[in-house]
């Protein structure tokens, strides 16, 4: 205690404590609105935040997952062109058909799926559960299947089994021009012949369609929606005649089977355009089981295979000396009796002569006469007007693999070269070159490229003139006496047609050097002689029965060469009698004639029908020998439902008869008038057969 002036200092006072002040009612209400209303702003704020960030800052991110997730990519390929031959028959073409595979994680009860799988497919149940177990996201099943399996699939609605469509490729005539076809493999690109070449032009393109999955990610598929805007491939139209073709396939036939020979081929060209209308090889190849040959029979050795033609080549030695003045068709020359000696070499003729006059050389064949002509000639013009012909060079046909040939520059020619050179051996050619060469020769001398495409442009430059006109004719009246005459082509004579050509027996190369005893026997012929039109080269390989031109390949040459006339009504009345084989060959002409129609009214690119009759002008007259023949026989119209377009043709054609075909495919379906009928009056009723894919 203090003191003060004035005595004791008073006791400070001590504050009083306030009482504490209580929240009304009406308070707390408002504190707890404002503080609710705070949590909602706030939870507004980051709902518009998380919204703000997902849709704009996040939202293409999540929208790709999202389309990921629901919608899915799938590619297609467009159908494969047709290749057909100039009158738009089919000669080969793609056919849709269902494969089938699996997602595998999308598969839902593994048990059942193998189990349909395998009954449907005739698989081993034990394969298919492998596959199925595989966990990937795709795994083909089987592929190009059964309309009935694909049936069977498709209405288990097994989750995570797809079908999808492919394409088989089909060439409805089988070994006909199989191997200038080629063949495709299992993703449908070519691998041989014109598939392989024009694998471009043939090949759809590829395209993407989106389809949408379910919940469970199983894809859902429209019907149809995957070929919305699917481009397919274009189709290519050959200069080939299908028809003529078929008739060189079956005299080379004859012709290697009868003389037990190892090959044979066939070129027929129009001289005027240069279109090959027949490329026909022996043995066969069926493209639509190419696995089954080995790959020797899958080439086109009328383009890759070069030879020494022998004899054949004897007329351009003859044109090229006529036309470098050095000879004149009455010129002289001694053929020593058969047998001349040159330096170290023996040249021989098949029969003994004396004096032969350059016509009468070229009609007997001479070795001997033409070596003799070609020393005069000399080796640098002789093989300027080979090269001039395209000997030595490719003919440029769409086909792999193609050879140029053997001709050696002429200052490797010694004078013995430059004789054997004369009549066919020391240079090697193909056969497409070989019938250049005379395409050239029968068209005035000009040359003319071949072609195998119709839409092929044309090669100007290749039409420059190799001999003169006058040259050209007096060659092809040389070449006249060579059938015509005593020569060595008589089997090759046709009644009522000019028929030029020139027999060739060449002599093969040994593997262990010169000659041996194996041989190449051929015949190129034109007609008609006087305005040659057509060109035929036939070759036949190492015959063992005989090898002479003259026997082996001339009348194969007769008998494609008047089936053509006839098919084209062209051939004279007095040819008919004529066709090989009498009744047989005529039945064929007939057959073909009416396959021809068929080929228009059922398989034709458009696939449209044609409800005009069939007739072929210039076959009336097989067609009656044949109907009459087999009047008595045949009385009921026979069944041919479920046979071969062919089977089916050949027949109603034993009754002289050529139906309408109508729709695609390979079958005969239905026919009209239904088998066991009548056979109506002639021109009374329609012949009808409908064909399909199958029976």
């Amino acid at each position: 205690m203090f003191k003060s002036r004035k005595g004791i200092t008073p006791r400070a006072k001590t504050p009083r404590k306030a009482a504490p002040q209580r929240v009304s009612g009406r308070d707390w209400g408002r504190f707890r609105l404002a503080f609710v209303g705070g949590v909602f702003c706030l939870l507004w704020v980051a709902l518009w935040g998380r919204a703000f960030y997902v849709q704009v800052y996040r939202g293409p991110e999540l929208a790709g997952m999202a389309k990921r997730q629901h919608l899915a990519t799938e590619l297609v390929t467009g159908r494969r062109g047709a290749i057909l031959d100039r009158n738009g028959q089919v000669l080969a073409r793609s056919v849709a058909s269902k494969s089938v595979f699996v997602r595998p994680v999308e598969v839902q009860n593994m048990a059942e799926a193998a189990r349909v799988l395998s009954k449907a497919l005739d698989l081993p149940l034990r394969d298919v559960r492998a596959k199925l177990a595989e966990r990937r996201q795709f795994t083909w099943i089987a592929r190009r299947i059964g309309d009935r399996a694909a049936v069977a699939i498709r209405d288990a609605k097994l989750s995570g089994v797809y079908l999808t469509t492919e394409y088989s490729r089909l060439y409805p005539n089988h070994q006909l021009a199989g191997r200038l076809m080629g063949f495709v493999g299992m993703d449908d690109k070519g691998l041989e012949g014109l598939e392989l070449t024009q694998d471009q032009l043939l090949s759809g393109q590829d395209s993407k369609f989106v389809v949408q999955r379910d919940a469970a990610g199983r894809r859902l598929y429209l019907n149809g929606a995957e070929r919305d805007g699917v481009i397919d491939g274009q189709d290519i139209r050959l200069t080939l005649d299908a028809q003529i073709q078929y008739f060189a396939e079956e005299a080379l036939s004859e012709a290697v089977t009868s003389f037990e020979a190892e090959w044979g081929g066939v070129i027929m060209a129009d001289v005027r355009t240069g279109d090959i209308l027949a490329w026909a090889e022996y043995p066969p190849f069926n493209p639509n089981a190419y696995a089954r040959y080995s790959a020797t029979r899958w080439r086109n050795r009328l383009a890759t295979d070069a030879l020494e033609m022998g004899s054949t080549i004897k007329p351009f030695l003859v044109a090229a000396a006529l036309d470098e003045g050095k000879i004149t068709p009455e010129s002289l020359y001694y053929c020593e009796n058969g047998r001349w000696q040159l330096h170290n070499v023996r040249i021989k003729d098949t029969h003994k002569y004396e004096w032969l006059t350059v016509e009468r050389v070229l009609r007997y064949s001479s070795n001997i006469g033409v070596a003799k002509i070609g020393l005069e000639l000399g080796a640098t013009a002789y093989h300027k007007y080979l090269a001039g012909l395209g000997f030595g060079e490719k003919t440029g046909l769409p086909l792999r693999g193609e050879s140029f040939g053997l001709l050696r520059p002429p200052v490797q020619w010694r004078e013995v070269d430059l004789a054997n050179a004369a009549f066919g051996q020391g240079f090697a050619a193909t056969t497409a070159q070989l019938v250049q060469a005379y395409v050239c020769l029968a068209n005035g001398g000009v040359r003319k490229p071949l072609r195998l495409l119709m839409d092929a442009p044309a090669d100007e430059e290749a039409h420059e003139r190799v001999f003169t006109e006058k040259t050209s004719q007096t060659v092809l009246s040389m070449m006249r006496s060579v059938v015509e005459g005593d020569g060595t082509g008589t089997q090759a004579r046709i009644a009522g047609i000019t028929v030029g050509g020139k027999t060739g027996t060449a002599q093969k190369a040994s593997p262990q050097g010169g000659y041996g005893d194996k041989y190449t026997g051929s015949f190129v012929g034109f007609f008609p002689a006087d305005a040659p039109r057509y060109v035929i080269a036939v070759i036949v390989d190492e015959p063992k029965k005989n090898h002479y031109g003259g026997v082996i390949a001339a009348p194969a040459f007769r008998q494609i060469a008047m089936q053509s006339l006839a098919y084209m009504g062209t051939l004279p009345d007095t040819g008919y009698a004529q066709l090989p084989g009498a009744g047989k060959s005529g039945t064929a002409a007939v057959a073909t004639a009416a396959e021809k129609q068929a080929g228009k009214a059922g398989q034709t690119a458009a696939g449209q029908a044609s409800a005009r009759p069939a007739s072929q002008p210039g076959l009336t007259e097989v067609r009656q020998d044949v109907s009459h023949a087999t009047m008595a026989v045949e009385t009921t119209v026979p069944d041919v439902r479920g046979k071969s377009l062919r089977s089916a043709v050949e027949a109603f054609a034993r009754r002289g008869v050529i139906p309408v075909v109508r729709g695609e495919g390979f079958v005969v379906s239905k026919q009209s008038p239904l088998p066991g009928a009548q056979w109506p009056k002639e021109g009374a009723q329609e012949y009808i057969l409908w064909l399909s894919e199958r029976f």
